[in-house]
Order: C-alpha cells, then structure tokens, then sequence
C-alpha cells in the first residue's frame, strides 16, 4: 500500500500544449504542492504509478494579476514538476489513479 502522503505531493497531471510536447522525451509533468522537494516528488511518482523516475526538475509560475469585469484579482503561485521517465516507462495521465 502506498503511503498517504505520497497522494499530497503529487495535486494533478498538467494537461496542456507544452506538456504533450515534452512527452515525446520521455518526460511528464505534474502540478505538486508547494513545499514538495524533489526526493519526495520522486518516491511519490514512483510509489503511484510503478515507473523509474530518473531525473525531476521543478519550477515555480508566478501568479498573474488579471481583470474581470473591472475588478482585479490574483491567481495562486503554481509549482510544477517536470518528471524524467526510465527509457521503456510510461505513464498514462488521462486514466486517474
């Protein structure tokens, strides 16, 4: 069974242009938690879908300021992370866990 813990790093698959590009790579990326370091991203990504992660970058996207209707709002700080599969591994993030 896979630790509780492991289901908090790891928020959602980030589904957008740039990220089904990456894959042809070999690579995945993920929206995690903030406070989310790399040795945990790893053992998460590994312990919930059974691959071999070699190598895990991650980045932080600043929230924008946008306008609706006039009034101004921010949108929350994203991190994300950028995940190296094994050669051979794949993880398909259009079925949920």
């Amino acid at each position: 069974m896979t630790d509780l813990r492991h289901y908090d790093v790891i928020v959602s698959p980030s589904i957008t242009e740039k990220s089904t590009l990456v894959s042809e790579q070999n690579q995945i990326i993920f929206n995690v938690a903030k406070d989310a370091s790399k040795p945990e991203i790893k053992a998460a990504i590994e312990a919930l879908f059974g691959v071999k992660v070699t190598a895990v970058n991650t980045l932080v996207r600043k929230g924008k300021l946008k306008r609706f209707r006039g009034f101004a709002g921010r949108q929350k700080d994203v991190k994300k992370a950028i995940v190296t599969l094994a050669d051979g591994q794949t993880i398909d993030v259009s079925t949920g866990l």
